[in-house]
């Protein structure tokens, strides 16, 4: 952390930090390696997620590999803010779920000091940006985009090809619904379907 003096007192620095991309790219696993780095440090960390995420676990974050990290389930961003007390650091997982007020609640975040690391899904099945996403994108100080590999050719992949005819936008899935695939691939699979 950057402590900054004002007067006699240490004033710690916060910003927002952003990591993304497709399903299956390690957003998640990102995240925990990030939080359980700053527990290391002695940091305050607190860790939340969207209620509705239940796939691996109704309380903690789990990643596709099964790393895990304990967490606070919560039904809107604002209870964040609620929640957070007396913090360094705050993760957010599954970003893509919450609300349009995330990025308000992760700038009130950063701008009393704390460090806060969101991951989401950049892009929904259909291609398109997913959410409060793109406006943490335009707000954070730093982002990371990571990738999966395609399942159809092995390049890097950013898209969430959903393999269902399931219409709706939020449909929990794993490896049954979801795949990941490349630019090509991607706009192959949408074209002919």
């Amino acid at each position: 952390m950057f402590l900054e003096q004002k007067g006699n007192k240490k004033q710690q620095k916060g910003w927002i930090e952003v990591v993304c991309g497709s399903m299956f790219s390690g957003k998640t696993e990102e995240l925990i390696r990030r939080l359980k780095r700053a527990e290391f440090a002695k940091l305050k960390v607190e860790i939340f997620k969207p209620s509705v995420d239940t796939r691996y676990d109704e309380n903690d974050v789990v990643s596709h590999q099964g790393t895990s990290i304990r967490s606070t389930p919560v039904p809107a961003s604002e209870n964040i803010l609620l929640l957070a007390n007396d913090v360094d650091v705050i993760g957010i997982d599954e970003a893509q779920f919450f609300d349009e007020q995330l990025p308000m609640v992760c700038e009130k975040l950063a701008n009393s000091g704390i460090r806060v690391i969101v991951a989401g899904l950049d892009m929904d099945f259909a291609g398109n940006p997913f959410g409060p996403i793109p406006a943490l994108l335009a707000k954070a100080e730093y982002v990371t985009k990571v990738h999966a590999i395609c399942m159809n050719c092995g390049d890097l992949a950013q898209f969430s090809h959903r393999k269902t005819a399931e219409e709706k936008l939020v449909l929990l899935g794993e490896v049954d619904e979801y795949e990941p695939l490349c630019r090509k691939c991607y706009t192959l699979v949408t074209e002919t379907t």
